[in-house]
């Protein structure tokens, strides 16, 4: 693989250069494992533009962009090739140029790379790749991985707090970056983010969360929808279909993966509660409750008899014991429960 990180692209670049270059720009506004790598090294290598850059970053969080480009690792290398080509390929003269000469054709050379920066931009969106497991090591990542009955509490380096629920993986940089805070995950989380000027974003299925600071429930649980449900600050959705929505405080909103959109109102304890302890049923059917049950305490539920469609249970509990769950779920739903280790079977 090329490594593009040697091009010298951006050493000449102005302030304002920065802020009309699209692969920038998307870097600051969704930065991705491809463009934080990229960047990093780069800055690394040029420390001189080390404070340029933190200014022309910090500019572009203040406005809007129109589009955010997606650029995998072989489209970097096809553009950066084309622009160091273009480079090389300016016509030298015998003659001594004139200013004006000289300046058309630096002019002509930054034109066709910005437009060879944008045709790509727009060609990738449509390919993904990954960097080698080499390349990615230049950024160390932490994964932790909770198993069906574990929760966990996880401190991150610049002050935020993350809940993170049973059957759920999350993973981020050791150490953030100068410019954004990046962390993918699966499963359910909750965050309490440290409010600062980089923004903080939560990969998850096929879409983003961001936020500067603020605190939020991500839930990627249950097969086939993503929920979004915002307690304080504001949360930026973007889907795989190019959709965002903004989200204001006790808004959720529920992504499908055939592309519906769902905007509601939620309570907040049945929502977040269990990152205090509380289960909480509200109106679930049947296997809805089977796969909180599940996921709390680390069982496996096997059932026989036939259970009504319009079946439903609420309830809420605090700190309970499984049989003590049971017993409550059994009191008013007419069924019967046995509990072998870690095997529950109800019958109806």
């Amino acid at each position: 693989m090329s490594n593009y990180t040697d091009h010298k692209k951006y050493e000449d670049y102005e302030f304002e250069d920065f802020l009309s270059d699209e692969f920038f720009v998307q870097w600051v506004k969704s930065p991705s494992e491809n463009t934080l790598h990229f960047w990093e090294k780069w800055l690394i290598s040029n420390p001189q533009k080390r404070e340029m850059v933190t200014e022309a970053a910090s500019f572009v969080r203040s406005i809007q962009y129109k589009e955010n480009f997606e650029f995998t690792d072989e489209a970097y290398i096809q553009v950066f090739e084309n622009i160091l080509k273009a480079d090389l390929e300016v016509p030298s003269h015998n003659t001594i140029p004139s200013k004006m000469d000289t300046w058309y054709s630096f002019f002509s050379v930054r034109r066709a790379a910005a437009i060879l920066l944008i045709g790509f931009s727009c060609w990738a969106l449509y390919e993904t790749q990954n960097f080698s497991d080499s390349e990615k090591a230049s950024i160390e990542w932490i994964t932790k991985v909770n198993e069906a009955g574990k929760k966990t509490v996880l401190h991150l380096n610049d002050g935020t707090v993350i809940h993170l629920n049973s059957n759920s993986k999350i993973s981020y940089p050791k150490t953030f970056t100068e410019f954004s805070r990046v962390i993918s995950m699966e499963g359910e989380a909750f965050f309490d983010v440290k409010k600062e000027g980089r923004p903080f974003i939560v990969e998850v299925k096929d879409a983003k969360v961001e936020v500067l600071g603020t605190s939020f429930n991500v839930n990627s649980i249950v097969k086939g929808k993503l929920e979004v449900a915002l307690v304080s600050g504001k949360v930026k959705v973007n889907d795989k279909l190019g959709n965002q929505v903004m989200l204001a405080p006790m808004e959720m909103i529920v992504l499908e993966d055939n592309g519906k959109i769902h905007k509601q109102d939620f309570d907040v304890r049945s929502v977040t509660g269990w990152k205090d302890k509380y289960l909480v049923f509200t109106d679930d059917d049947f296997d809805t409750v089977v796969q909180k049950i599940e996921t709390w305490y680390g069982v496996e539920i096997n059932t026989t008899g036939k259970f009504n469609a319009q079946w439903a249970y609420t309830g809420q509990y605090y700190d309970e014991t499984l049989e003590n769950v049971l017993e409550g779920i059994a009191q008013t739903s007419k069924i019967n429960y046995k509990i072998k280790g870690k095997e529950v079977e109800i019958t109806h």
